[in-house]
């Protein structure tokens, strides 16, 4: 836990288990959203080399994209958007949005 507290500059223990909760669920909502996603655009299983590269990538933009609200919801929204969901942002060009990191 000292070294997860060190690394993400937290200050308590309990910020440590909101963070890995915050994930956890997270990534499942990301999957169980995609799901319909991929449905209502009409891709099915039929095809996976087809579907699962969509659905892999659905995910990865849901959950950016949610990662900071279930952060907020458990109070960790600051940590969410310095941390992770800004880096991401810059990673894939968008450094415009932002003016300081």
């Amino acid at each position: 836990m000292e070294k997860l507290k060190k690394r993400w500059g937290l200050t308590s223990n309990f910020q440590v288990l909101l963070i890995i909760i915050v994930f956890s669920i997270n990534g499942s909502f990301a999957a169980w959203v995609a799901k319909p996603v991929t449905e209502i655009v009409g891709i099915s299983e039929e095809n996976p080399w087809v579907f699962w590269p969509i659905r892999i990538l659905l995910i990865f933009i849901i959950y950016q994209i949610t990662l900071p609200l279930v952060g907020f919801c458990f109070g960790q929204f600051k940590f969410f958007w310095n941390f992770f969901t800004k880096k991401i942002l810059l990673r894939i060009g968008l450094k415009k949005l932002f003016k300081e990191v």
